[in-house]
């Protein structure tokens, strides 16, 4: 029986990958900072008839990185899937005198992103098999002045390295690339969602089953939907200058803070 071990699990797109990993018939580590929404988590999970554990941390502190990384070496209980999820907004800007949200989204989105998952792939190449994926955003392929953009376009770039250095060992990496997800995301970033059009909106449920679907065939970027596929293809496409002006913005309409 397969193990997966989900960061940010009791919330958004972090809490879809433990209901359908679950539903599929993985046992789940569950990693989170809110001991009481780990615990209630858990109790949703464990009435599917899976076991669950519980593993309190908060990934901006290294100490409790170091947990993680030390659950993910247990060869007792060997992880099959890591979710690399945990992560949040940031509404700020690259030039802010207050570095404080840039330091705290290195040390979630970059430093515990690298040390989880090469931590998954010591284990599971050892093992000769296993899944690694990490959630980037299509925010990675352009240049969103906050520094979201340049943190998943490392998560990205760094998921394709990580793939090459385990190419043919049975273990896989794929970078989930989402657009705008139906989530509590953006309001716990303070980020309006009145200037994103409802087309551009994406369900979890969908997008989940997509990146489960995508990792199972090996494929290391997973953009979810027909739509975001042909925008992030155009963007990939268009000069950087252009990238740059849509990014301005775009950067502009999310400006606002939610009320």
């Amino acid at each position: 029986m397969a193990i997966a071990l989900v960061t940010g699990g009791t919330s958004g797109i972090g809490a879809t990958f433990a209901r359908q990993l679950a539903a599929r018939g993985d046992d789940i580590v569950l990693v989170a900072r809110d001991r009481e929404r780990l615990d209630e988590m858990a109790r949703e999970l464990r009435a599917l008839g899976r076991e669950v554990e519980v593993l309190p941390a908060d990934l901006a502190k290294r100490a409790d990185v170091a947990k993680v990384v030390k659950r993910l070496e247990d060869t007792t209980r060997p992880i099959d899937v890591l979710v690399n999820n945990a992560g949040f907004g940031m509404h700020s800007r690259a030039s802010d005198a207050d570095s404080r949200v840039h330091d705290a989204a290195f040390e979630v989105m970059v430093r515990a992103v690298r040390e989880l998952a090469a931590a998954s792939a010591r284990s599971m190449r050892t093992r000769g098999r296993g899944r690694i994926i990490n959630v980037s955003s299509t925010a990675g392929f352009i240049a969103m002045s906050s520094g979201y953009s340049a943190v998943k376009a490392w998560v990205t770039s760094f998921s394709e390295g990580l793939s090459n250095e385990l190419h043919r060992t049975g273990v896989t990496v794929t970078a989930l690339c989402p657009g705008w997800v139906h989530t509590e995301f953006h309001a716990r970033a303070g980020i309006s969602k009145g200037g994103i059009p409802s087309f551009m909106w994406l369900d979890s449920e969908q997008l989940v089953r997509s990146a489960l679907r995508d990792a199972e065939r090996g494929r290391v970027i997973s953009i979810p939907s027909v739509r975001y596929k042909v925008l992030m293809w155009i963007v990939r496409a268009l000069p950087r200058s252009a990238v740059r002006a849509i990014s301005r913005a775009i950067s502009s309409s999310r400006s606002s803070t939610v009320t």
